[in-house]
């Protein structure tokens, strides 16, 4: 049992050196929730989590302003500390099906939407959530991730791979410059943003453009990462496109250009993703934010998607376990995917990168992490105030995580405090 007393927060609001445009619109900070949580036995922990409104509820964002959409949403998380206070639940997970209701009810209450995107409320619980396994962990003496993973998931996390693929987010605004030297460091994936702003046709056009002028910048270099030896391209439209047509004209024109069997992936494609098969189409299918519970994942593999991100950064530790679970008994793929992560969260995501099966085309693992393209030269102040700074499997080795086995054993490092963070509270 975790028994929870004394919980805090505070918030560290970090600035992006570009704003990340997606969506068809863009935000230009991220603010870090920052929990610390104790129990009876005085066990303290940290736990991080950051928010993301534009990508779980694009109509939350859109109908506020920046600062008044992470309000919201951190609103969220503040209802949650004072319900699990005082409170013991079994593990992180029961706790987390046990307040998901009333929190969300909270959240389409003060944002006076009744169809409140479930993973709005999911991302507004991450902070909670990880200190929730560290401090349970920390009750346990568990000192590794492998450790503190629950039995029943421990099979599907099984792999420990020894490469795992950076995969950097190309925004609409990524400068040529920026991706020319993402590729000259030997970026293998490129995670592209499509779904443009403007009228869907004028979208489709446009992405048609930007996909078309990155595969002409990529298409003259070689990777030791693929099997094809050739650089990949994974496409996400954030739920932008309205049509199937829409998509498969985009398709249409990669296979006339000749590039299409380098599209590996289609993320999150369509605004109403419940009323449209993608069988027929000629890619692979993924669902990312319209997936908010395991259930969704049967019904989309119906509708012909193939695989799943898994976002323990988006969705909370808790569900993403539970979603690896259900998408391998049904054969689906997972891999993780970021949310303009701080270092401490991309450790969360690599933890769960790192121990999938093989991504099919790909010499290990894959993850998206985009920190230096998003934060610019804070991020190396970032990775210096990481526990474990000089640690090589921080940073990316010719577009790819080196793991090795004192990557294992300190579990990225996410079980030491983060001072940076943790210094923020005052008592």
């Amino acid at each position: 049992m975790i028994h929870f007393i004394s919980p805090h927060l505070e918030i560290q609001r970090e600035p992006f050196a570009q704003p990340f445009a997606f969506k068809g619109s863009a935000f230009h900070e991220k603010w870090n929730m920052v929990v610390r949580l104790r129990d009876e036995a005085d066990h303290e922990v940290i736990g991080i989590g950051g928010l993301a409104v534009l990508w779980s509820d694009a109509a939350v964002f859109e109908a506020h302003t920046e600062v008044g959409s992470n309000l919201l949403q951190a609103a969220l998380l503040e209802y949650a500390l004072q319900i699990v206070k005082g409170r013991s639940f079994a593990d992180p997970i029961e706790m987390h099906r046990a307040i998901f209701p009333e929190v969300h009810d909270y959240g389409r209450h003060i944002t006076r939407r009744a169809d409140l995107k479930p993973t709005f409320t999911r991302i507004a619980l991450v902070a909670l959530d990880n200190a929730a396994w560290l401090l349970q962990a920390r009750r346990h003496s568990f000192t590794t991730f492998d450790a503190m993973l629950p039995d029943p998931f421990r099979s599907y996390l099984s792999s420990r791979q020894t490469h795992v693929s950076l995969t950097p987010a190309v925004g609409y605004n990524l400068s040529d410059e920026t991706l020319h030297h993402l590729l000259r460091e030997g970026t293998a994936v490129l995670k592209i943003k499509i779904g443009q702003p403007g009228a869907e046709a004028d979208m489709v056009a446009a992405d048609i453009r930007r996909v078309s002028a990155i595969h002409e910048m990529a298409r003259g270099y070689e990777t030791g990462l693929t099997e094809t030896g050739q650089v990949v391209y994974y496409l996400d439209a954030n739920g932008r496109y309205g049509e199937k047509d829409s998509m498969a004209r985009l398709l249409d024109y990669a296979d006339r250009q000749g590039f299409l069997d380098r599209i590996i992936l289609i993320e999150e494609p369509f605004q109403h993703p419940e009323d449209i098969d993608v069988h027929g189409l000629p890619a692979r299918f993924a669902g990312d934010e319209s997936i908010h519970a395991v259930e969704d994942i049967s019904t989309r593999m119906q509708q012909g998607y193939q695989a799943f991100a898994i976002k323990p950064a988006g969705k909370t530790l808790s569900l993403s376990l539970q979603m690896i679970e259900t998408a391998a008994e049904a054969g689906a793929i997972c891999f993780v995917a970021d949310n303009a992560c701080v270092p401490v969260l991309v450790e969360w995501n690599k933890n769960i990168a790192a121990r999938l099966p093989v991504f099919p085309g790909i010499k290990g693992g894959i993850l998206e992490s985009n920190g230096p393209e998003n934060y610019g030269p804070a991020w190396k102040r970032m990775l210096a105030e990481y526990p474990n700074p000089n640690a090589s499997w921080l940073t990316p080795d010719r577009g790819t995580f080196i793991l090795d086995e004192a990557y294992y054993q300190e579990s990225g490092g996410i079980f030491h405090t983060p001072t940076a963070y943790s210094d923020l509270f005052k008592l």
